[in-house]
């Protein structure tokens, strides 16, 4: 809140100056949120809002010039109102709750249509809705209000409950313009527009924050408060609030140190921050979390470091899922060819700077289609993992990577030495490891391991010659002799 006294009372109506209407009204527009489509966010605080009360209609109001707009509304079904007849108008000119037990008994409101006539307002609560203004200063844009067409007194806890929420919704609107801000920031400095596929995610990862936790980190102090949802995300009762080197205890090394610096650059910086880390509740369960942070400022100065947080376990094990899915091969459970073509690019492009010697060998089974043919294919299917697991241990190999093409072609990528002189040496004990014998009854099939090599050169020098040279020296061996390694020339 501002330091300084915003509004006047003259027979119980609050007048703003121009300034700060001004001032307030521009934080408003630069949010981009009026008449912007619904979110889950903002929906699922307005709907525990109205739960926490028990009453018919809670709202996401924001004030405008002329009308308030209802970002999120549960139990009401028009979109806005004029100006003068809202309540929220008066808690946004005052910058303060406005609690309302019975509104029959208000001169301010007693005559309001919308008192006397539908919804018949009765109890109202409202708590201001703020975000800071370009000098850093917090300013009221509308408000979370709770309305009820039967008088009553709220609960101190209930309006604490609801500056709580109101405190979540100030920062999911400041992080939501701060982020379009930076992209646009980042947009422009490198003159380049991003890919839909990337912006797509950034918009989802946003509509999928419905059940969240709101947090506030005290600088002063270190004094941090969670709401009930983040004691549950920790697993933990609600007690008494942690201070930040306890909250810490919960997340490994690593990401402990990514958090500190995040705080950090927060706190000093105003930067805010979005951050998915790993994170061990209190019963040792090994959850993935989000956390977003924004500084809270007072006269100036940072004062505080409010956000949400979002255990977002089972969104991240099936994204890790779907990635296994594309990038794996499901039988051999060996990376697939996606997976072979970036890292092939990665290593290529690094070998080019580094000089680091790099090698790519393309394998194919003998004699696999007899091993089908004669004894089926959950044969042939032993036949596969066999030499996944051969391909993946190779202990004379002490830098490579295995990867199943498809059908019985395989590939290795060989870095350093592996590549170099003990090349040669190395793919001789893998042909010797990967001859199998497959029997059936009386009948024996031997299986051995056909072997084409190239070493990245000034010339072989992407993925596709390599793996073409590769192809063909396997192709050049298989004829000559199988059960070989020939090198391309």
């Amino acid at each position: 809140m501002l330091d300084y006294p915003i509004f006047n009372i003259q027979d119980g109506y609050c007048l703003m100056p121009k300034q700060f209407a001004t001032t307030r009204l521009f934080a408003l527009q630069s949010l981009e949120l009026l008449d912007s489509d619904p979110e889950p966010e903002f929906d699922s605080i307005t709907s525990a809002a109205q739960h926490l009360f028990g009453c018919k209609i809670a709202l996401v109001s924001l004030v405008d010039k002329d009308r308030q707009w209802f970002k999120a509304k549960c139990g009401l079904g028009e979109a806005e109102t004029p100006r003068d007849v809202s309540f929220c108008a008066h808690a946004v000119e005052a910058d303060d709750d406005l609690i309302v037990p019975d509104a029959t008994l208000d001169r301010r409101f007693r005559d309001n249509p919308l008192v006397i006539g539908p919804p018949y307002i009765r109890m109202y609560v409202g708590v201001p809705l703020r975000v800071s203004d370009p000098s850093g200063n917090l300013v009221p844009i509308g408000t979370l209000c709770v309305i009820d067409d039967t008088p009553r007194e709220p609960a101190a806890d209930q309006i604490e409950h609801l500056r709580g929420m109101a405190r979540v919704l100030g920062a999911l609107c400041q992080l939501r313009r701060n982020n379009r801000e930076n992209l646009k920031l980042a947009l422009e400095r490198n003159n380049a527009v991003l890919s839909a596929e990337r912006l797509s995610k950034q918009l989802l990862q946003a509509e999928r924050m419905a059940e969240i936790g709101s947090w506030r980190l005290d600088l002063a102090t270190s004094k941090v408060s969670w709401s009930e949802q983040v004691f549950k995300i920790h697993g933990l009762p609600a007690s008494e609030h942690p201070d930040l080197d306890a909250a810490l205890e919960f997340y490994p090394p690593e990401d402990r140190t990514r958090i500190l610096e995040a705080v950090a650059a927060c706190s000093e910086h105003g930067a805010p921050y979005d951050l998915e880390l790993d994170f061990i509740d209190a019963q040792a369960r090994h959850r993935r979390v989000r956390a977003l942070g924004e500084v809270e400022m007072q006269n100036g100065q940072a004062a505080a470091i409010v956000g949400v947080f979002q255990d977002i376990t089972e969104r991240y094990r099936a994204e890790r899922r779907l990635h296994q899915l594309a990038y794996t091969d499901e039988l051999t459970q060996l990376p697939g060819r996606r997976w072979l073509n970036d890292e092939l690019d990665r290593l290529v492009s690094k070998a080019r700077i580094s000089g680091e010697p790099l090698a790519v060998a393309l394998l194919d089974l003998d004699h696999f289609k007899q091993v089908n043919d004669q004894f089926g294919h959950a044969a042939g299917d032993d036949v596969l993992r066999n030499t996944a697991s051969t391909l993946r241990d190779a202990p004379y190999f002490t830098n490579h990577f295995a990867a199943r093409l498809g059908g019985d072609e395989f590939v290795l990528i060989l870095r350093g030495e592996d590549a170099g002189q003990h090349c040669a040496i190395g793919l001789d004990r893998l042909r010797s490891d990967l001859r199998q014998q497959v029997r059936v009854g009386d009948a024996i099939v031997e299986v051995s391991a056909t072997i084409g090599v190239a070493r990245a050169t000034n010339v072989l020098c992407s993925r596709s010659s390599l793996l073409g040279s590769a192809d063909a020296a396997l192709y050049d061996a298989k004829i000559v002799r199988r059960g070989t390694t020939k090198f391309a020339a």
